[in-house]
């Protein structure tokens, strides 16, 4: 009888084996346990594929020989298990050299995504950042310009100085969105085909053709943003602000509650509650704004004016001039007229656009710009506030929520105290443990 339980236990071990073997090759289960997921696809490129609305065909064009199709197939992997209708085939190069080479393929290879009648390359380094930003690329439906002007001492798409903005628009780019430069002394208007213009801070004044070309601009519905600074109210501008109904308030923003945040300087405002707009819908990233100018709405025209940005209740618009030295001395003045806050700094206007053209107009002031230069772009959320603005601007609503993009925190940070205890533990106390541990076996046997 007992002969007959180990039979009956042995076949059903079997049967158990056969049933696992067949579901398994049938359906898929995958669990990442690891730290940050780090084994799955970001946040970031699972909004992404959410966006895409129908099948995507990615293609290979690798050489069968090499590890680098398994490569792929294993990064691909993780984009069919979030977007089932997306699929992946891969062609050797080597069978049909010319359609390679009419294709641009060459070196190690490529990836060739189409999506909807368009269609992104993808080169080495093959990764999930430069796939998601070519899914991303497809989603806008083809490549978007944006026309910084210049001339009159404006922040440089392409700069490295601290006060440009190249390393926002360097990752901007990669999202489908191009920068060229605009200058009224060399063009009479703005070009055909630019899908934004950017004012960005200039620091002289603007001659009277740059103002009316701006607001020839605006009045046929072109989208802008614009980017003033304190002291920005004399630079010739006023035209283009009564045609969106908004003025720069004189002085400088200060905000006492960033000291709560060990923010020293009351000129750098810090912003973690936003007014509700879908450029700041789900947003709760800490900004911060360094020299920020207040903004009122003086007229709506046909606008539709909701603020976005908002100082606190510790702010107020500083008219004297601040030590540097000490600027935590600031008082408010309300005798000068100064005005205290809360206080908008932001607006987003839209529109019923002037053009046939276009449905709807967009246009964002600032009252700062180096929220987004090279040198404060990457504190808090300020890139993917930016980000956030010039999506909305293009009327890619579906990719303002997209979540921030970063990079798990792999650094340990330990202080002189913390890592000689590491030390000590490590090179000392585990050490002696185990000698005492293995001593205290071997006396144990002995005395048996």
């Amino acid at each position: 009888m007992r002969r007959l339980d180990r039979w009956l236990v042995l076949l059903g071990l079997f049967v158990a084996t056969g049933c696992i073997g067949f579901l398994s090759s049938r359906h898929a289960w995958t669990f990442d346990w690891t730290r940050g997921a780090r084994a799955s696809l970001a946040p970031e490129s699972v909004a992404v594929l959410d966006t895409l609305r129908g099948p995507v065909e990615v293609v290979g064009y690798i050489s069968p020989t090499g590890p680098l199709r398994e490569q792929i197939a294993a990064v691909l992997e993780r984009y069919t298990r979030e977007k089932k209708d997306l699929t992946l085939s891969f062609v050797d190069p080597d069978v049909d050299p010319a359609a390679s080479r009419q294709l641009g393929i060459a070196g190690d290879g490529a990836l060739l995504i189409r999506y909807q009648g368009h269609e992104e390359r993808v080169e080495s380094p093959i990764n999930e950042r430069n796939l998601s930003n070519a899914l991303e690329r497809l989603a806008r439906g083809g490549q978007r310009i944006v026309a910084f002007v210049t001339g009159d001492g404006e922040r440089q798409a392409d700069g490295h100085a601290n006060a440009d903005v190249g390393v926002f628009m360097s990752q901007v780019e990669r999202r489908g969105i191009r920068a060229v430069p605009l200058n009224f002394s060399q063009t009479q208007g703005v070009p055909e085909h630019t899908d934004l213009v950017v004012l960005a801070s200039p620091t002289a004044p603007l001659p009277a053709a740059t103002v009316g070309a701006l607001v020839d601009y605006v009045r046929d519905g072109g989208n802008l943003l614009w980017m003033v600074e304190p002291g920005n109210d004399d630079l010739g501008t006023g035209a283009l602000a009564d045609v969106l109904g908004v003025r720069v308030l004189p002085g400088v923003l200060v905000d006492g509650q960033g000291s709560t945040l060990n923010v020293d300087d009351p000129r750098i405002v810090v912003v973690g509650d936003y007014p509700f707009h879908a450029i700041t819908r789900a947003f709760r990233d800490t900004t911060l704004f360094p020299q920020a100018s207040a903004l009122a709405q003086v007229s709506d025209h046909d606008w539709a004016v909701v603020p976005f940005l908002r100082s606190g209740e510790r702010s107020w618009t500083a008219f004297g001039g601040i030590d540097n030295d000490k600027p935590s001395t600031v008082a408010f003045h309300p005798e000068a007229g100064e005005l205290k806050g809360p206080l908008d700094f932001g607006f987003a206007l839209n529109r019923l656009s002037p053009s046939p053209a276009k449905s709807e107009q967009r246009a964002v002031i600032v009252g700062d710009g180096d929220f987004l230069s090279n040198t404060y772009v990457g504190n808090g959320g300020n890139r993917a506030l930016g980000e956030r603005i010039v999506d909305w601007l293009l009327g890619d609503d579906v990719l303002v929520d997209l979540p921030a993009r970063g990079a798990p925190d792999r650094v340990i940070s330990l202080s002189q105290e913390g890592l000689n205890a590491v030390t000590l533990g490590f090179l000392v106390s585990l050490p002696l443990a185990l000698l005492g541990l293995g001593v205290g076996i071997a006396w144990r046997r002995r005395r048996r």
